[in-house]
């Protein structure tokens, strides 16, 4: 049964015996396993139902109906642009489809430091190996596009290994149009996969609730209660959802977990809650190449090079390299500059060749990451301080993914910041680089990975759930997303949040079907 909250004509009671918030990857991985095992699900979505019949490769469209303020969510300070879904399927729904396993070092830093005894590679690999099924993961065996292929050439040419990225695709077209939703449903996404399948076993979801509070009785959760938003989706209407259950599943990502978390004043006698939050800030370099690269069609992400996460956790911060598609509005709204130098940059697109680094952060006591807070309205925001240490890895990504570009042959590289224009050699860009400064709405960070703020830890003064996802005070909450990364993860989030979420999903149906 499907619902949508901003129809209703009165207050909506619903009863399950699990009531989950978010659709993303965490929510409809949980959806289908506690559904297929004969449980009664309620699904509570705060964006539209879409499907593939409205996604018509428009940026215009896409990123209204399908993200976070429009794809314009930013940090406290206005100085990171973060990409979220807000949609049924969440990130899921538009991501660009990279699946990459928890690596080997974070899964032992999670175990020596936070007590995550199960936590190791053997012992997740059979989930993984699970939802990569279920989700047809697999390397890219298609050739790249040119903004891929750029990444490798150059890499190679420097002595820098690379691979190709795992994708959770079936019957892919290679069009290169993920951001805005899979228009052939080849993106196997939550939206065309588990939830219909929960649906398909008697599940129940409710679009356009936003979930406001969990009331709670004592150590328990008897309810959570909604506003059922108007027409346009974004306004609270008149009429309230009201879900009761058994129990409940904070499922709505790294912001908007721990934002409902603090609006309903769950304990919180360790201070831990929406603390630690982590972004791999991303830092980004264009390049102009002497031929078309067209990045804008093709698979958008399909090489990637783990080179520079090789050092110490505790060293110098790491970082990944991948590419990032490029279209028109996410082109333009991420170039520095104004007026005729900004337009002529846009009018290079077909030129234009884009690298990215994703810094890897959480590991070293200068990365402490940042704190998710409520504004007066109770929404919430993310405060995310760039330290040094941040700035130093943020500038040596700049000159990495730069001899990159020139070694592929660039005419001309524009790290970007607002203080930069395109240089047209190597010496020049290094020197500007070295000259940069290093400051926060004058260097242009983005990120799409939004992890922490509920850690997992087996001890309960230094996280928020344990290693089942479980409330450490609250017995009949858990969190199955990413804020339950007690650090970031050093690759793209969601095949680890499908597989943890998906071991902590089974654990949960059988306590329940026990009656526990």
């Amino acid at each position: 049964m499907i619902i949508d909250a901003s129809k209703a004509t009165h207050d909506l009671d619903v009863d399950a015996d699990v009531a989950i918030i978010g659709t993303g990857a965490g929510g409809g991985t949980a959806a289908e396993i506690l559904a297929t095992q004969g449980l009664r699900v309620a699904m509570v979505e705060e964006g539209p139902l879409r499907t593939s019949r409205d996604f018509h490769m428009l940026e215009r469209e896409a990123y209204p109906q399908l993200y976070q303020d429009s794809a314009g969510r930013r940090t406290k300070d206005k100085g990171i642009t973060i990409l979220q879904g807000r949609t049924v399927g969440g990130s899921t729904t538009v991501n660009w489809t990279a699946s990459f396993r928890t690596p080997p070092a974070t899964l032992a830093y999670w175990h020596d430091r936070y007590g995550l005894s199960e936590y190791t590679t053997e012992s997740l690999a059979p989930w993984f190996e699970r939802v990569e099924q279920r989700l047809s993961i697999h390397p890219w065996d298609v050739e790249p596009n040119e903004n891929n292929a750029v990444l490798r050439r150059g890499a190679a040419r420097v002595g820098v290994t690379t691979g190709v990225v795992p994708r959770n695709v079936k019957g892919c077209a290679n069009l290169g149009y993920c951001g805005m939703g899979c228009p052939l449903d080849a993106k196997q996404s939550m939206l065309v996969t588990t939830i219909p399948r929960a649906l398909e076993h008697g599940a129940t979801l409710i679009v356009r609730a936003r979930a406001e509070r969990l009331v709670q009785r004592g150590n328990v959760v008897s309810g959570l209660e909604c506003s059922a938003l108007d027409a346009t989706g974004l306004a609270p209407g008149p009429y309230r959802v009201r879900v009761r259950a058994r129990a409940f599943i904070a499922a709505a990502g790294g912001i908007g977990t721990p934002g409902l978390l603090l609006r309903s004043n769950v304990p919180n006698a360790n201070g831990m809650l929406g603390k630690r939050t982590f972004l791999h800030p991303t830092l980004v370099s264009a390049a102009r190449m002497p031929h078309r690269v067209d990045a804008y069609e093709g698979a958008p992400q399909s090489v990637y090079s783990d080179h520079y996460l090789a050092a110490p956790l505790d060293g110098p911060v790491g970082f990944k390299l991948e590419v990032p598609p490029v279209h028109p509005v996410l082109m333009a709204t991420t170039l520095p500059g104004f007026g005729e130098a900004h337009a002529a940059l846009t009018a290079a697109m077909p030129y234009t060749q884009v690298i990215i680094a994703l810094l890897r952060d959480g590991f070293h006591p200068e990365s402490p990451g940042g704190a998710v807070e409520l504004l007066g309205d109770g929404t919430p925001a993310l405060d995310y301080p760039m330290t040094s240490y941040l700035w130093d890895g943020a500038r040596r990504a700049l000159h990495t993914m730069a001899e990159i570009q020139f070694a592929a042959g660039a005419a001309t590289v524009l790290p970007l910041h607002e203080a930069a224009q395109p240089y047209a050699s190597l010496e020049q860009a290094r020197a500007a680089i070295d000259g940069l400064p290093m400051e926060i709405l004058r260097a242009r960070v983005v990120s799409a990975h939004v992890m922490g703020g509920c850690a997992m830890s087996a001890d309960p003064t230094r996280g928020v759930v344990d290693g089942d996802g479980r409330h450490h005070e609250l017995t009949n909450l858990y969190v199955f997303d990413g804020s339950v990364f007690p650090t970031s993860l050093g690759t793209n989030p969601q095949l680890s949040i499908y597989a943890i979420t998906a071991r902590n999903a089974s654990r949960l149906a059988d306590l329940l079907n026990a009656g526990l």
